[in-house]
């Protein structure tokens, strides 16, 4: 089972960019769908984007769509998720998950989790 751990979290003002970064040990990340998930105080987790393994197509929730871009490269063993013209409302803490997959259009995420980043916004 892959072992992940999220990084690249932090403050930034609205309008900014982050990437983070999701590195795996114990397994390659190749044979995997990765998906980036988030979850806001108060709120549940929701998905964010995927990509599908063996060269598949990325998939993002409406709210981040033209703003979030997802990749891998699977050299490094690590998915990225480039974040562009943050707003508030995407402060939350974000989470990598390994091996995941769609269900009647609904992404289910497995039970392989990164620890989390946190990425605040400020107005």
């Amino acid at each position: 089972q892959a072992r992940l751990v999220d990084s690249g979290g932090g403050l930034v003002q609205a309008g900014g960019s982050l990437r983070l970064s999701c590195t795996a040990s114990g397994r390659t990340l190749s044979i995997y769908n990765m998906a980036w998930f988030r979850q806001a105080p108060g709120k549940e987790r929701e998905f964010v984007a995927a990509d599908m393994r063996a060269g598949g197509s990325a998939h993002y929730a409406d709210s981040v769509k033209g703003r979030f871009s997802i990749s891998r490269d699977n050299a490094a063993n690590t998915v990225y998720l480039q974040m562009n013209s943050l707003k508030p409302e995407d402060t939350a803490v974000y989470y990598c998950n390994a091996g995941g997959g769609f269900q009647s259009s609904i992404y289910s995420p497995s039970e392989v989790w990164g620890q989390g980043t946190q990425v605040t916004v400020s107005s």
